[in-house]
């Protein structure tokens, strides 16, 4: 039994001379001198304790136990080889950043990225989500969809999702404490809300009943209930707690599924939405992911 450890590199040469019963073709090979390899075989036979090879006239031939090293060490060095270059292209696969916010992440694009990996296997994609977008955010990601105004991303973006707006809840929520035949109505009714700055950049409860002039009775939310994140907003609505305001685009695929239903009138801002936002050095991969992006915002319609 060897004293030390074997040297993996003595592995590979006696491999190669096994492979080619030569120590001059595994010398070219390996890019050694045939002395070099004669002498890295008589050390790892040394350590083994055992002949590995014989020596002829013309090359070597394997001994017994040079045959049963060889089926352990070849195997050994074709996994080694074949992981390093495994390593070696996903090193190489491209990465393609997308910034954007938790809504829109969580409701919109992963049940759709699926898609996008599908016609592009090429390509790994990387979701950073956050709710905070620093000045230089697009120096941080390859493609950003943030939500926004046109004065704030329309000289340097596409709108993707324009904000639209339908009040959502479950339909046994509505068969208990509706109808909701119109906006002053809704007021009267447990809504969820989103915790948002003031003003708000975005629809809340308090400008979408202001947009139908209806001004809520100060005892009416004593049964409200608010959220930060527009998932478990959503989340809330989908437990009956009460009535959420719906972004179209986010919401689509739980109205389909009759999973939610619309409880009040749209609402439509024509210069406020997502707006997809390239990087300042565009790349063929994030221009496919912005492709596609746009592509499916178009089936949304």
């Amino acid at each position: 039994m060897p004293d030390h450890p074997i040297d993996l590199g003595w592995m590979r040469i006696f491999v190669e001379v096994a492979r080619h019963g030569s120590f001059s073709a595994a010398a070219t090979l390996l890019g050694l001198t045939q002395p070099a390899v004669s002498y890295q075989i008589r050390r790892l036979e040394e350590q083994f304790g055992v002949g590995l090879l014989r020596r002829q006239h013309r090359g070597v031939a394997l001994t017994a136990e040079g045959e049963r090293l060889l089926e352990v060490a070849a195997k050994a060095v074709a996994d080694i080889d074949a992981l390093a270059r495994r390593f070696s292209a996903e090193a190489q696969r491209p990465i393609v950043r997308l910034r954007t916010d938790y809504a829109f992440s969580s409701l919109w694009l992963i049940p759709r990225i699926d898609g996008f990996r599908l016609f592009h296997p090429e390509t790994d994609i990387q979701i950073v989500a956050t709710q905070r977008f620093a000045a230089d955010f697009r120096d941080e990601a390859d493609v950003a969809v943030v939500f926004g105004t046109r004065a704030e991303f329309g000289a340097i973006g596409t709108l993707l999702l324009r904000e639209k707006v339908v009040p959502v809840c479950t339909r046994g929520f509505l068969d208990r404490n509706g109808p909701f035949d119109d906006p002053g109505q809704l007021a009267k009714a447990v809504l969820i809300h989103l915790d948002t700055p003031m003003p708000s950049p975005w629809f809340d409860w308090r400008s979408y009943l202001t947009e139908f002039s209806v001004i809520r009775d100060i005892n009416a939310g004593r049964g409200d209930i608010s959220f930060n994140t527009y998932s478990l907003v959503v989340q809330a609505a989908l437990s009956a707690q009460g009535v959420a305001i719906g972004w179209m685009g986010l919401v689509d695929t739980l109205l389909s599924a009759r999973m939610l239903v619309e409880a009040g009138p749209p609402l439509e801002a024509k210069d406020r939405g997502y707006w997809l936002v390239p990087p300042r050095s565009a790349s063929a991969h994030s221009e496919k992911l912005s492709t596609w992006l746009m592509n499916e915002a178009g089936k949304v319609g």
